[in-house]
């Protein structure tokens, strides 16, 4: 295979050279043979260019990005983000007050501050943890929290009292390997900026701000496309590790080629690179735990979310049909009532036909009974006529 990142950097060792140091001291043999196998080639494959490292990785990271020796390259890539030139001033200690519990898929945190005395916290998530948008408000409060009390520390001047003035603008930075699918909603943006911001217009300073970048969806957007911007080539920096697109950065914005040629010196002191690979497979294994903890725990939520959602739909159609049946057994008493009445109408009915029957046959009878007494009448009356002598 030829390795065409030697043509760059011709200090990249053959996969030969670089086993021979490793078998020849037991030690570092002994770690080797202890990773997984697809990690053996991942090691070997980034030592000698087959692949480039994955910057994201914490130790490699700040190695490559330490404000201490290259406050350029971060100040440029958080200026590029923010929008704004800034310049980190110090990098500040990971305070113990930060949520705990919270750092479980933390691949990277770096806290600084820059040269206004706003502080930036960026984070590099392996995995995009649920809830984003509520952690970074967690973590971003935390900040401020930070910087409040370091603020009141700092005035122990009785006659200069504290005032909010001083406390700046907080920046949460956090990028993500594999995104959460909120952001695949959008796929063809890759960095997403918060600000809070007044409906009416009023424009007041709250101080939190939050840039959301999911890599993953640059990695889809960059395919087959040139690095049109800085800030693309930095973020081709973090996230792509082919040769080929090394080289497109490289030859974008040659400057890229000092921190590729720095990562390869590195690659040099085998033993040390292997201490810091190990340190990042063991954070690695470590989130993974957390990840599947929280993604098992989220499914049992849901279940139980969903078996409550359906119990409480069951009760409602039991209460449904108890109401149904309710009201089949009240119309069938009204039924059996009007079919009672039905009956006793009938009857009365049938009562009133047989009284009228037994009046309308004594009517008959009268009738008879007046016909017969007519004729008798009409009978006697020319007999007494007779009688009488006329």
């Amino acid at each position: 295979m030829d390795n065409k990142l030697k043509e760059y950097f011709p200090l990249i060792r053959t996969r030969e050279e670089l086993l021979a140091e490793i078998e020849s001291k037991s030690e570092l043999n002994k770690t080797f043979r202890n990773w997984k196998y697809e990690y053996q080639e991942e090691f070997l494959d980034f030592c000698t260019g087959v692949k480039g490292v994955k910057i994201l990785y914490d130790s490699f990271f700040k190695e490559i990005m330490n404000p201490e020796y290259t406050p350029g390259r971060l100040s440029e890539l958080i200026s590029l983000l923010i929008g704004q030139n800034v310049r980190v001033l110090n990098v500040l200690p990971n305070d113990s007050t930060r949520i705990a519990d919270e750092t479980s898929l933390v691949i990277m945190d770096i806290v600084v501050e820059l040269e206004d005395h706003s502080i930036t916290n960026i984070e590099i998530q392996k995995i995009g943890y649920a809830f984003p948008g509520q952690r970074s408000a967690c973590y971003s409060s935390d900040l401020l929290l930070r910087q409040y009390k370091r603020v009141r520390g700092e005035n122990k001047n009785p006659k200069k009292k504290f005032s909010f003035q001083n406390i700046k603008p907080v920046y949460t930075i956090v990028f993500f390997e594999t995104s959460q699918r909120e952001f695949h909603e959008f796929p063809d943006t890759y960095v997403h900026r918060f600000k809070q911001r007044s409906d009416s217009g009023v424009k007041l300073e709250l101080l939190q701000n939050f840039l959301f970048i999911p890599l993953d969806i640059f990695k889809s957007n960059i395919q087959n496309k040139n690095i049109s911007s800085k800030l693309d080539a930095w973020l081709a920096f973090l996230c792509m590790d082919e040769p080929e697109w090394i080289i497109r950065v490289i030859e974008a914005y040659p400057e890229f080629e000092a921190m590729y040629q720095q990562i390869y010196e590195m690659c040099l002191n085998v033993e040390r690179v292997m201490e810091m690979f190990s340190k990042e497979l063991q954070e690695l294994d470590r989130n993974t735990v957390h990840y599947m903890i929280d993604e098992m725990q989220n499914e049992i939520n849901r279940m139980g979310s969903e078996l409550q959602q359906r119990k409480e739909e069951l009760e409602q159609k039991d209460e449904e049909l108890q109401q149904r049946k309710e009201e089949l057994e009240q119309k069938d008493e009204e039924l059996q009532q009007s079919k009672e009445e039905l009956q006793q109408s009938k009857e009365e009915l049938q009562q009133s036909k047989e009284e009228l029957q037994q009046k309308a046959s004594k009517i008959e009878e009268l009738m008879r009974r007046i016909s017969e007494l007519e004729g008798q009448t009409a009978q006697e009356i020319p007999k007494r006529n007779l009688n009488s002598g006329y």
